[in-house]
């Protein structure tokens, strides 16, 4: 067999397939074969040789989302006044890339559609340690500075993580729409009372722009 002179085109051209068909069919509905047959004369054998399942394709996929574009990476850099404003600027960011990218808010209707795929949660699980982790040394940072109140940033940043990617959810814990929103203010009247103010306005305007675009493709 020759040797790919392009495997990076050919990798770019099995994500973007499966995503596609993912996004039409939904994940558990789509077989290798079905991502073979519209890769527009790409064989099986070239589809496994750079993956073995379709679980090795979402997973890239979700990977290739992050790289360079991780609001909390991106935040890190941030020329921002605080440690609390480098918290809400990552916040934000990653909230904006819902309304802002079409890809991103592909990537965001999938992962919906996956919250009742017991590996795909774990792998979520695994994403927001990470992310928690990224996140703990802005809120330390605010905590030197004065802009959040003492205490203990690795904690902070995992309940941080846990309300806002899981139990505020609708995929996961089931709710009315007016009930999202309750929620929403709840985690913030916590973390206002923690002494960790994350809302302001335009938190709540972007965080009504996602959910009610979610609410659009459901």
């Amino acid at each position: 067999m020759p040797r790919n002179k392009y495997p990076e085109e050919t990798v770019k051209k099995i994500l973007e397939t499966s995503l596609k068909l993912f996004l039409e069919k939904g994940y558990e509905e789509t077989t290798v074969l079905d991502i073979v047959s519209n890769l527009g004369g790409l064989t099986r054998g070239a589809f496994y040789h750079h993956f073995k399942s379709k679980e090795e394709v979402l997973d890239a996929i979700f990977a290739n989302m992050d790289g360079e574009n991780h609001p909390f990476e991106k935040a890190s850099r941030a020329k921002v006044s605080n440690g609390l404003e480098r918290v809400k600027f990552a916040l934000k960011d990653a909230l904006k890339s819902n309304v802002e990218s079409e890809l991103q808010a592909a990537m965001t209707h999938l992962a919906m559609s996956l919250m009742s795929n017991p590996r795909f949660l774990v792998e979520k699980l695994k994403g927001d340690i990470e992310s928690a982790a990224l996140l703990a040394p802005m809120i330390k940072e605010g905590m030197s500075d004065g802009s959040i109140k003492p205490g203990n940033p690795k904690i902070m940043a995992e309940l941080l993580m846990v309300l806002i990617n899981f139990w505020m959810m609708p995929a996961i814990f089931p709710c009315e729409p007016a009930e999202t929103f309750e929620k929403a203010e709840l985690v913030a009247q916590i973390f206002e009372n923690l002494g960790f103010p994350i809302l302001d306005d335009e938190m709540g305007e972007i965080y009504a722009d996602v959910f009610n675009q979610v609410l659009s493709k459901q």
